[in-house]
């Protein structure tokens, strides 16, 4: 079996000798089993280990093993315990998902703390199998049924060749010492009503049914890797980043077919489940202003272009500007200068520099999010006029108005920034010094 560990790392491209591992170690056979090869091939690594506080005195015992493994053989280790039953019910998600955000959250922090290279779990054969039938259950794409990747971000699978008789004849073999989780045969859960019930009625109605499933997972695989070529492509031609924003071109949307498959793969890194896709394809043409929400972004249709946002909550700080501050940081990077106002004195043409009479304004000034209601009065005109309104004539989309800041003098808006000023605090003949504000970034 090392023989074959060591092709399938190689063919996988998953690491060689001198990267610095991470292994997850629930202490069962199959963790025992991958730390007994990674510790074969000589990678420095540690050990990181869940406690999910599930089974009780069960969960404890096997954390005492692990470090006791962990001592054993000279490994650093890691443990955490977690709330695991609590964070589920919190977050209105079942144990299984919770366990496993839980998992490797924490996993992902030690790499990075750690500087380890890669994060190494013992899924193998039989947990991609078992995978493919849960998500067959539940409805999936081709990215489901394709099942668990040898690799994925910085976390690797190196026993995905193997089945788990195999790790079990490999462990006899080497008089390895695991813990068994009584948990594995209660098949309430469902991954053990996959593995204890439906896997073996169907190798009943047909012998080579495992074998026959990782060959069709297989091409499955090699199916996707077409698939999401042609994806990426079709992203390069629609997706533009935009800052924070990511927006989507409607008009070039329109030409693919089936839309709902294309458009479901483009906003799979938003976490749009189908539904959501399927109502943003119905409301596609409809008045703009539409949102859509997933768990961390929102979605907007615009005129032309779909605008995709994260999720955050509003801004509600005041940021202030004194008389003598030259530069400014936060929210937003100014450069303050005064100047004497001079015959022919020109006023910069640019919606990055905005121009004061320095005595119509008090200082300080706030830098601020602007709120409903507010009026100012725009360069050029002699009424007032509600931001509101001034965003809809100047056809700001709903991100653009979230996003805009303005500058108040005594809370009387001088400047919707890199926008409009507000005609009352202009530069006239009269002017004798000048307030220059400059957006540096």
């Amino acid at each position: 079996m090392y023989n074959r560990f060591l092709k399938y790392i190689a063919d996988e491209k998953l690491f060689g000798r001198h990267e610095k591992l991470l292994i997850g170690v629930s202490g069962g056979v199959d963790s025992v089993t991958l730390l007994h090869l990674i510790n074969r091939h000589g990678n420095e690594c540690a050990i990181a280990h869940c406690n999910f506080n599930l089974r009780g005195k069960e969960s404890d015992e096997d954390e005492q093993f692990v470090k006791n493994m962990a001592e054993e053989n000279g490994i650093k280790c890691y443990v955490n315990s977690f709330a695991t039953s609590d964070y589920a019910l919190e977050n209105g998600i079942s144990i299984e998902m919770a366990a496993r955000k839980l998992r490797y959250d924490w996993f992902e922090e030690i790499r990075q703390k750690g500087h380890f290279d890669l994060i190494v779990v013992g899924h193998h054969l039989d947990d991609l199998l078992e995978t493919f039938i849960l998500n067959l259950s539940r409805g999936t794409g081709i990215r489901g049924l394709s099942g668990i990747k040898p690799k994925t971000g910085h976390i690797v699978r190196p026993l995905l060749f193997a089945n788990r008789n195999e790790i079990d004849a490999y462990s006899d073999e080497n008089e390895l010492s695991f813990r068994f989780d009584s948990s594995n045969d209660d098949v309430h859960i469902k991954r053990n009503k996959v593995r204890h019930q439906i896997l073996p009625l169907l190798e009943e109605l047909n012998p080579s049914f495992r074998n026959n499933l990782q060959r069709t997972i297989q091409n499955l695989n090699q199916t996707e890797a077409v698939f999401q070529t042609k994806i990426d492509e079709i992203r390069g031609q629609i997706v533009k980043e935009e800052g924070i924003w990511t927006t989507f071109d409607k008009r070039k949307l329109a030409s693919l077919s089936p839309l709902s498959i294309y458009l479901f793969e483009l906003l799979r890194p938003f976490q749009f489940n189908a539904v959501t896709v399927e109502n943003i394809i119905d409301s596609l043409y409809s008045t703009p202003g539409n949102q859509f929400f997933s768990a961390s972004h929102r979605l907007i249709i615009d005129r032309e272009k779909l605008i995709i946002t994260p999720i955050e909550a509003p801004c509600q700080e005041l940021y202030y500007i004194e008389k003598d501050q030259e530069k400014v940081f936060d929210p937003i990077e100014l450069t303050l200068t005064i100047e004497s106002y001079l015959p022919g004195y020109k006023i910069p043409d640019s919606n990055t520099i905005a121009v004061f009479d320095l005595e119509k304004v008090n200082f300080p000034l706030v830098i601020r999010k602007w709120q409903q209601g507010e009026y100012f009065c725009p360069l050029g005109m002699k009424g007032l006029k509600k931001l509101s309104d001034f965003f809809i004539d100047e056809k700001f989309s709903i991100p653009e108005k979230e996003n805009t800041w303005v500058i108040a003098s005594d809370n009387k808006i001088i400047w919707i920034v890199g926008k409009r000023i507000d005609d009352r605090f202009k530069v006239t003949k009269t002017t004798r010094l000048i307030l220059k504000l400059k957006i540096e970034n």
